[in-house]
């Protein structure tokens, strides 16, 4: 068995960034950004307003003044206008200050009547004013190598940039395996479950940026296995579940070498998910999952998941690990690195993690009730309510 650090890291090495493709600004979101975006111009490209109001010179600006009125200055049409001393100009949010203005007098501080003015007696002191290239100047960068969002799209179209480099979505093709599953939906037999690990895996996938592809459900035979290989074949990345231990059914391993696997490793000192394996099949990275559902879900998240950032050039460490008082005493450890389901809550300005009693790992009920995942060391000795530990969230 090796570690999980190095499983990880050798995972890792199997893999390298994907082409890059062109996409429109509207379908963007959640892509992997995959050059760098440079500004096409400042924002705002000029000094405008940031209250409804009237331009004004500063020297102007004392209680009781009065002032005339040369002009409106609106949004999305430059003025001519020019301020001097005694005159002021309309304007509105968004607008551009005229030349000579250094202040916008806010419209709740003002009493006009007809093209005069007159200035209240308890002024706000803001200048209210947005030079250009307040947000950013023309030739700023949004660097590549992070996941587009709605504030970052923004951003981008505030640059003026209607398409998009972004890497192309890893392919990743899921394989169940056993003559025990059945689709979700299907009328199962009484010695028959429903092939659940599938889709949450597709789901959590998805969610990272892959296009993650349910294919058929292998049965226990290598014809079977080899059938659906070979329609996944053009996936960027081949996942197995289940298959990939040492019992008499277990083909997954038997088969793939016999087909050109080069096996990378296999078996992890990790609780839960001890059996997975790693290797190259004819070219395509190929993991092998543990059957049971849990073993999957903590596997897919700690490998799978930096896999596809790796793909996508995102970062790809290892998900960041927090400190959190322990809410109940616990043993001690095993020889292997242990991921136990916990629950942890926010409570008087600290993390308070509640590892779950059933730690079983076909229990998919407990798992949904958890949003951590704590981690205890090979070998940790028994701790007590309120030390400190390490966990993940999941």
């Amino acid at each position: 068995m090796i570690s999980v650090a190095e499983a990880h890291s050798r995972l890792l090495a199997l893999f390298s960034r994907l082409d890059q493709e062109t996409v429109p600004l509207e379908r963007a979101n959640g892509r992997a950004l995959a050059a760098d975006v440079v500004a096409a111009r400042s924002q705002p490209p000029f000094s405008a307003s940031a209250m409804d109001g009237y331009a004004v010179r500063n020297d102007d600006v004392a209680p009781g003044t009065t002032l005339t009125v040369i002009g409106t200055s609106t949004a999305g049409e430059r003025t001519d206008l020019s301020i001097s001393l005694g005159t002021a100009v309309r304007i509105f949010t968004g607008a551009p200050v005229p030349d000579g203005a250094d202040r916008i007098v806010i419209q709740e501080d003002v009493t006009r009547d007809g093209d005069r003015i007159t200035l209240g007696t308890n002024l706000d002191s803001q200048v209210y004013i947005r030079p250009a290239g307040t947000d950013f100047e023309e030739g700023a960068r949004l660097q590549a190598g992070q996941r587009l969002d709605p504030s970052r799209i923004a951003l981008i179209a505030a640059m003026n940039h209607g398409t998009v480099q972004v890497s192309r979505k890893p392919v990743v093709a899921i394989i169940a395996t056993g003559n025990e599953l059945v689709t979700p939906g299907s009328p199962v037999g009484r010695d028959q479950i429903p092939a659940s690990n599938t889709y949450g895996i597709q789901a959590m996938l998805q969610d990272h940026g892959a296009e993650a592809r349910l294919m058929p459900i292998a049965e226990d035979t290598p014809e079977s296995l080899t059938a659906v290989l070979d329609l996944a074949s053009d996936a960027d990345l081949i996942v197995t579940i289940g298959g990939a231990s040492v019992g008499d059914f277990d083909l997954v391993q038997s088969t793939a070498v016999e087909r050109g696997l080069q096996l990378e490793f296999h078996k992890i000192a990790m609780r839960p998910g001890k059996p997975l394996m790693a290797g190259t099949l004819k070219g395509t990275p190929m993991i092998g999952l543990p059957g049971n559902p849990v073993s999957a879900m903590v596997c897919a998240r700690l490998f799978l998941v930096p896999v596809v950032h790796r793909m996508l050039g995102l970062p790809d460490g290892m998900p960041e690990r927090h400190a959190a008082e322990l809410a109940t005493d616990i043993g001690k450890n095993g020889i292997r690195e242990h991921y136990m389901r916990a629950t942890v809550s926010w409570e008087n300005r600290r993390f308070i993690c509640a590892p779950w009693q059933k730690q079983d790992s076909s229990l998919l009920s407990v798992l949904a009730k958890s949003n951590a995942l704590m981690v205890r060391a090979p070998e940790d000795p028994a701790r007590q309510a309120g030390d400190l530990i390490e966990f993940l969230w999941f």
